[in-house]
């Protein structure tokens, strides 16, 4: 304590140095008696310089350990903090040679190495993208002005990440992997017009405008229908919308960037790069000839074609119940969080005793690399003696034969011998797998809910350790104050209370004294010794004093309240303000989320809740509901956009129709593929169909654009769409080719992370191939249907305009330009006929 004094004209601090320099001096402090006269600190009790009581522990592959954990701050990059901490590791060792410095975990490893497969998955896409272009073309220029267009999209997108402050992680890296046979589909279509054009007898500079004009439009149409798609995800709420948000942002700039490689860049190089091919048109194949029969005979009877499609689209919407749901896909990322807990009143030296022995079981595994314990507490921060935290890292998952998943269970069934435990699982965010909250007005009634919910879960087989998190009643000393006589005497339920916690834990606080041991201040607590805390008779005789500062003396603590010994809750949990209990369980091998709820929802008890108790999903449940919710939102709204711009670049209502009827077709071939190579309907599938919406668009656009030219051009419109499938076939059949080699490497799930990444690969190729072949067929036979449906209103509208009274002044003031006239439905036959 001090003050301020002006002395000598100058503004002096006061300070009053009376603190104890030693322990001596501070056990020879002389205490006031309220009864006269003064006794020494040590003559009241014993004065220690010892350590505070542990409540915590840490054990690394069985041997006690200090253990540090670093985390980066907020903005900075995982793997550059982890190189910095290693260097400064590094230079403790060689300063402390006696000290062993060991690294017990990291999640540094799995980003470095999901890095490491993402940019070797992306140099392998692209490679296979333009030797399908090679194949294709057989033009080793035209290829490489096609790979050009690569690098020009993929590049600006790393600066717009960094403007947008988006980090390199699981999601930024798939968007840029699978956009590999995105990127370069409008440079395949532009290069592959110029060869056509050249192969007329065109000057490669000639060839170059002419085709660069004719396919503008449908060039344009392809990406920002890409880019529409992903508008509205971008703003989808809860987890799942940062999955979206990021990926989408990330392929809309890509493709973007892309578009302006294929108008800018595209034609100037073949204008001066590619040389001048033979003239000779080759002859359709037997694959092509085969084809042109086909779409023949579906604008001969494009109603039965129609109704075909839509049979199919049927097919495909049902086929989705067939996938198992989940969340986000079960990675092996080589290591487990295991939680676990033992019977209130259980102390410090018991838990460390039983997770010595559950260590000792996890070491006899061959998978198990090592075994890190933090004892006293569990995620998400839960602090207390019986609990502790087990980080359980595996060999690498290539050196293997059982998957993580897999490791859990068996892990799971080896523990559940080890008496007095309850334990469980958790994910990167301190989450179950299952976890579903109860709540309610009354606690009785919420905790028998919970806990006859929890034993009906466990006959579902594909559910496993499930635990009613219920609060569990711990001993405890109850001390009620008689209230009318402490009353009389002057006792307060404060100097009570006060007294119980200086004679047990003590008391000790900021605004308590402290030892100044120089280099730190050292707080000073005051308690019983550990033996008479330990006895009830020496808690009742405690004294507690009368009066405000005990200056009337003081009596025992058992006449002025009763003692004894009871149960009470752990704790007291509440959601949204009622009272709950949770209810968690882990999934059992490659079992989905999504099947797993449904059972849940099946049960007896869900069905019979007692009035004002609610049962609601938690963690991933949760967000997978979220997921469900905001993808039709964000995909209704999405392919309202592609329609308007669809609009606004054909001038028409009715034929961006007939381009929006090839986005149904490709979700059976998503739903196939998932389904024969077994995977779950995951975020990422959503994501995939998402964008598959964008890029089917594709065969649509190429197929109408280059119809209603021709039509524009004087050709009848049967003879005009049969030729367009004829013409694009080819270049439709290359860039989807390529799409799908390009996005076969994260198809195939190799290096960490690969388990996000295949399957929106395998649901975006398994869609793309299999809309490739129906829309061949479908939409020239759409286009027929909604040529014949304009053509009908039309004349509708012309009826109304003459039954007016006034058809000539409404013609005048109109002008409308009517379709042309339909001529006999001649078709071109193919050409071996």
């Amino acid at each position: 304590a001090g003050g301020r004094a002006e002395i000598g004209k100058n503004d002096q601090a006061i300070r009053t140095l009376a603190g104890a320099k030693t322990l001596n001096d501070l056990a020879g402090t002389m205490i006031p008696l309220f009864g006269g006269g003064e006794v020494r600190l040590d003559d009241l009790g014993t004065v220690t310089d010892t350590i505070a009581d542990r409540r915590t522990f840490a054990r690394f592959n069985g041997e006690p350990v200090v253990a540090l954990g670093i985390k980066r701050s907020k903005g900075a990059s995982d793997v550059v903090v982890a190189g910095l901490v290693q260097k400064r590791i590094d230079a403790l060792k060689v300063a402390y040679p006696d000290v062993d410095l060991k690294l017990i975990d990291t999640s540094v490893e799995f980003t470095k190495g999901n890095y490491e497969a993402a940019i070797s998955t992306l140099f392998e896409g692209a490679f296979l993208a333009v030797v399908i272009v090679l194949l294709f073309l057989r033009d080793l220029r035209a290829t490489i002005i096609a790979a050009i267009s690569l690098p020009l999209s993929i590049f600006p997108a790393f600066w717009a990440m960094d403007i947008l402050g988006f980090s390199l992680n699981l999601v930024s890296f798939l968007a840029i992997t699978l956009s590999t046979g995105i990127l370069v589909d409008d440079a395949i279509v532009e290069i592959e017009n110029i060869v056509r054009h050249m192969r007329m007898g065109k000057s490669p500079y000639r060839a170059a405008l002419e085709a660069a004009d004719e396919i503008g439009l449908a060039v344009i149409a392809i990406s920002l229908t890409i880019i529409a798609i992903f508008a509205p995800a971008s703003f989808m709420s809860g987890i799942a919308g940062q999955f979206f948000k990021q990926f989408g942002i990330t392929v809309s700039v890509q493709v973007f960037f892309s578009l302006l490689a294929a108008r800018f860049v595209t034609p100037v190089l073949a204008a001066y790069f590619l040389k001048d091919h033979s003239h000779d048109d080759p002859p359709p194949g037997r694959a092509l000839q085969a084809y042109t029969r086909l779409v023949t005979w579906s604008v001969r009877h494009y109603l039965i074609t129609v109704l075909i499609g839509f049979g199919i689209f049927a097919a495909s919407i049902w086929s989705i119940t067939l996938l198992p749901q989940g969340f986000l896909p079960a990675q092996d990322t080589a290591r487990s969080l295991l939680a676990m807990e033992l019977p209130p009143g259980s102390q410090l030296a018991y838990t460390e005793k039983v997770t010595e022995e559950i260590v000792a079981r996890l070491r006899k595994r061959p998978e198990v690399r090592s075994v890190f314990v933090d004892g006293g507490r569990v995620p998400p921060g839960t602090l207390e003696v019986r609990r502790a935290a087990l980080i359980i890292n595996y060999t690498p998952k290539t050196g293997r034969k059982i998957t993580q998943r897999q490791l859990e269970l068996e892990i799971s069934n080896e523990l559940e011998n080890v008496p007095d435990i309850r334990f469980w699982f958790l994910d990167e965010n301190g989450l179950r797998a299952i976890s579903l909250v109860v709540t309610g007005a009354d606690s009785n009634i919420v905790s028998n809910v919970a806990s006859e919910l929890a034993t009906q879960m466990k006959r579902i087989p594909i559910i496993s350790n499930v635990i009613s998190e219920t609060s569990l009643d711990r001993p405890e000393l109850r001390i009620r104050p008689r209230a009318d006589f402490a009353t009389r005497l002057g006792v307060s339920t404060e100097s009570l209370s006060q007294t119980i916690r200086v004679a047990t834990i003590g008391d000790v606080g900021p605004a308590l004294a402290k030892f100044d041991a120089g280099d730190r201040l050292v707080p000073i607590r005051v308690q019983l010794e550990d033996a008479a805390r330990g006895e009830l008779k020496t808690l009742e005789q405690l004294r507690v004093p009368l009066g405000e500062h005990g200056e009337k003396g003081g009596v025992p603590l058992s006449v002025v309240a009763d003692i004894k010994l009871d149960q009470g809750p752990t704790s007291i949990n509440r959601y949204d303000r009622e009272r709950q209990a949770t209810v968690a369980a882990d999934l059992v091998g490659s079992a989905a989320l999504g099947d797993a709820t449904k059972k849940i929802s099946e049960l007896p008890v869900m069905k019979s809740l007692p009035k004002g108790v609610k049962v609601s999903p938690s963690g991933d449940a949760e967000s997978l509901n979220e997921l469900s919710e905001g993808f039709a939102t964000a995909i209704t709204a999405g392919l309202m956009m592609v329609y308007a711009v669809l609009v606004l670049l054909f001038g028409t209502f009715l034929q961006p129709i007939t381009i929006l009827f090839s986005l149904p077709l490709s979700i059976g071939g998503a739903i196939a593929a998932l389904l024969l190579t077994g995977k779950q309907l995951t975020t990422p599938v959503w994501i995939g169909i998402l964008m598959l919406m964008g890029i089917v668009t594709k065969n649509a656009i190429m197929l109408v654009e280059f119809a209603v030219e021709s039509i524009r051009e004087g050709k009848p419109r049967d003879e005009a769409i049969v030729d367009a499938g004829m013409k694009r076939a080819r270049p439709i059949v290359m860039t989807t080719v390529a799409m799908a080699a390009g996005m076969m490497p994260s198809a195939l799930a190799f290096g960490a992370g690969g388990e996000f990444r295949s399957p929106m690969a395998l649901a975006v190729i398994g869609g793309l191939v299999f809309s490739t072949i129906l829309s061949l067929v479908f939409v020239p036979a759409m286009f027929m249907m909604m040529d014949d449906i304009g053509a009908l209103f039309w004349r509708f509208g012309k009826k109304l305009l003459v039954s007016s009274g006034d058809a000539e002044h409404g013609e005048d003031r109109h002008k409308t330009p009517a379709p042309p006239a339909q001529p006999p439905r001649k078709v071109i036959a193919p050409a071996a006929e």
